[in-house]
């Protein structure tokens, strides 16, 4: 069976197309010859499948440039996102920093003043114990307050070191001086005063002997450790600032891009669906054209048996 030898060129693409798939009715035609020949359907509805997949090969190749673009803009935003759930950690971070380095300076000062302000009534009242029998020297009394006082050079307190073994020695050293020197002060006041009035100045000086000079050194290395404290938060919080407005600049910035790229993210997405679209009608389109053509080339071949050959030859236009 010859077939005509002219196609026909779709304005819209540079692929030329069979005649017969020109319309529909020239399609019917071609299924009706078809089906009284001795032809298969495979030979034109290959070549129909053929044509599609070139017209929706360029759908296909935009549409998978574009799932490009959306898998790489959620790997920025991704990436993005993370880069400020790291910069809300920090500054979560800093916060927190800056409440665990609070200090008590105001307190450390007034617990040294007041134990400075013990030493010095301390002093004193050694020296008003002791003026009856030494007025002339004020340096007896306070002799008598910085040997009272020796322990005040020890590193540590046996009242506070828990974790040493305690020796006769230790407490010799603890404790000797300022009771030599409290018993020197009681001897001295039993000249003047009753026994009850001398005792209790005894165990008063003796007590403030041992613990007063450690109260005084705790407090400095309190007061140390709070100015450090102190300084250091000052400088922090400078640091703190400076970095937290960066952060957050920073933070402005990332959150910006992200809306830029889920902007650009949803036009390439509303691309694709008009690819998938176009996609979906030519493949309809395709699926159609098959069908009609099947349906006449069955049609004619169940036909073929009951037309004479005379009928045959007028349908083939012999």
């Amino acid at each position: 069976m010859e077939m005509p030898e002219n196609e026909y060129v779709l304005e819209s693409t540079d692929l030329t197309i069979p005649y017969w798939l020109a319309d529909e009715d020239t399609l019917r035609d071609e299924g009706v010859l078809f089906g009284l020949a001795e032809s298969e359907p495979t030979e034109k509805t290959d070549i129909i499948q053929n044509y599609f997949l070139h017209l929706t090969a360029p759908h296909e190749r935009r549409i998978e440039q574009q799932n490009e673009r959306v898998q790489e803009m959620n790997l920025y935003i991704g990436q993005k996102e993370n880069r400020i759930q790291e910069l809300q950690v920090k500054l979560k971070n800093l916060e927190n920093s800056r409440l665990e380095g609070e200090h008590q300076l105001p307190r450390t000062v007034v617990g040294l003043v007041l134990s400075v302000a013990m030493c010095v009534g301390n002093y004193y009242l050694i020296e008003e114990t002791l003026r009856p029998s030494f007025a002339s020297s004020s340096f007896v009394a306070l002799g008598v307050f910085l040997a009272g006082m020796f322990n005040l050079f020890g590193r540590i307190s046996l009242f506070h070191d828990t974790e040493s073994r305690v020796t006769w020695r230790q407490i010799l050293e603890e404790v000797g001086m300022p009771l030599a020197a409290a018993l020197f002060v009681f001897a001295q006041a039993s000249q003047t005063q009753n026994a009850w009035q001398a005792t209790a100045l005894f165990v008063f000086v003796f007590f403030l002997f041992l613990f007063a000079g450690k109260l005084f050194l705790s407090n400095l290395t309190v007061l140390r450790n709070d100015l450090h404290v102190w300084l250091t938060s000052q400088r922090g919080r400078r640091e703190s600032v400076s970095h937290a407005q960066l952060w957050e600049e920073e933070m402005g910035y990332l959150e910006q891009e992200i809306n830029d790229l889920r902007v650009q993210k949803w036009q390439v997405l509303r691309e694709q669906g008009t690819s998938e679209s176009e996609r979906a009608r030519l493949q309809a389109r395709r699926d159609m054209l098959i069908k009609l053509f099947e349906s006449e080339f069955y049609l004619a071949r169940n036909m073929k048996g009951r037309l004479s050959e005379k009928q045959l030859r007028e349908i083939r236009g012999n």
